[in-house]
């Protein structure tokens, strides 16, 4: 029996801010789907954090991301992980790893997580080496300083940056 059987059914969360979604997302994205059957992005609607994007409109990003894949649901959700998990009947939450600095961040919150609900378990995935450097909010600031974001997020995200910052410049 191979690894991925052990696993058959089996949803995951992908929880994050996507503000915008890059290509490091889509990696682990869709290396995630090579372990679970259904991966659920959780763009969490938090306000206070000032986002770029609506949840709204990184919803929409991600959804013509990854149309046409079923295997790929988005969702929206505030408040605790754990609770939107539970909720969807997720088995597992991927967090990805860019750095070792992540990692304290990260261990914390996968061990919380565990205590609020000891049913979920975590799974870290480390991004293609390609991606390793990458943030949506280096993606930002890169691209409003005029550089080239084309291999750091999918077409449909540079267009929507593109838009923003047109309509934003008025």
């Amino acid at each position: 029996m191979q690894g991925t059987e052990l696993l058959n059914g089996k949803k995951a969360i992908y929880p994050g801010s996507f503000d915008p979604i890059t290509n490091g997302h889509v990696d682990i994205i869709q290396r995630g789907k090579k372990i679970f059957d259904k991966i659920i992005v959780g763009v969490l609607d938090n306000p206070k954090k000032m986002p770029l994007f609506s949840a709204e409109e990184r919803v929409e990003l991600i959804k013509k991301t990854f149309e046409g894949d079923r295997a790929v649901e988005v969702k929206t959700f505030s408040g605790l992980l754990v609770e939107f998990a539970r909720q969807n009947q997720a088995d597992a939450v991927i967090r990805g790893l860019r750095a070792i600095s992540d990692f304290e961040y990260e261990f914390q919150m996968a061990l919380m997580n565990r205590k609020l609900w000891s049913e979920i378990e975590t799974l870290f995935m480390m991004p293609s080496l390609k991606y390793s450097f990458l943030s949506s909010n280096l993606v930002k600031e890169v691209f409003q300083l005029g550089g080239c974001i084309k291999d750091l997020v999918p077409p449909v995200v540079e267009e929507a940056l593109k838009d923003k910052f047109k309509n934003s410049n008025k």
